[in-house]
């Protein structure tokens, strides 16, 4: 929804052709602790413009009606969900053609609130590791994860700093033999160069921030495609 619901449509569109593999549609929240004033700033614009969740979800409706293959993720807060209603968002979602979701202020010891009940209904959790989860923590983060592992490349929030290859290997390495699912790796993530760094120590890329300062600038929709392109490029070349 940002800058407002026709150009976010018309770039989520672009996405597909421009490399990327897995869609994350933000739900714009009053609150978002996780994330950095780059993405913080993009939800207030859309909540300015009117986004809301069923808005949201009217966009992934809508991109659906053209593509059916490429997943959609979900990612944002409980609040806003459990303000719809969780059956009602877990039907409403699947309805859109969300794929996952990932909300990052529900930890693993409040897994029947939405986690168990989105899986039932078809949908993948995602969950996240950071550089904090240790080997006592990790096996209760994985337990319930389906789809991906989200690992957090930094501590802090989103737009904060710039992920380190030479740090994600060893903590990539240490989830994957915890677990077969693919390890994809977010956060610090802005250029085609740091992109293909840590592509190739993992099975993908997350990346957020960078893409929303394009469009913050005032970048076009092919701008943006352009630059979302690059960053593709760097992860398939890895």
């Amino acid at each position: 929804g940002d800058p407002n619901f026709d150009t976010s449509l018309a770039i989520v569109r672009g996405l597909p052709a421009a490399g990327v593999d897995v869609i994350e549609l933000g739900l714009p929240f009053t609150d978002p602790m996780a994330d950095g004033p780059t993405i913080q700033l993009a939800g207030q614009r859309a909540l300015v413009s009117g986004m809301t969740l069923k808005k949201t979800l009217d966009l992934a409706r809508a991109f659906r009606k053209g593509d059916n293959i490429t997943p959609i993720v979900l990612m944002g807060y409980y609040n806003p969900i459990y303000s719809h209603g969780v059956n009602k968002f877990l039907e409403d979602a699947e309805d859109a053609g969300i794929d996952g979701l990932i909300v990052v202020d529900l930890p693993p010891e409040e897994d029947n609130e939405l986690c168990i009940p989105a899986q039932i209904q078809g949908l993948n959790f995602i969950r996240l590791a950071t550089p904090t989860t240790d080997e006592k923590r990790l096996p209760r983060v994985l337990k319930n994860t389906s789809g991906f592992v989200y690992y957090v490349s930094i501590t802090g929030i989103t737009g904060a700093a710039e992920a380190d290859v030479a740090y994600v290997a060893p903590e990539v390495a240490k989830i994957k033999s915890a677990t077969k699912l693919p390890i994809i790796v977010g956060f610090g993530i802005n250029t085609p160069e740091k992109s293909q760094a840590i592509a190739s120590v993992a099975d993908g890329v997350v990346v957020g921030s960078a893409i929303v300062s394009k469009i913050a600038d005032g970048e076009s929709v092919d701008e943006v495609l352009n630059f979302v392109k690059s960053l593709a490029d760097g992860a398939h070349n890895a």
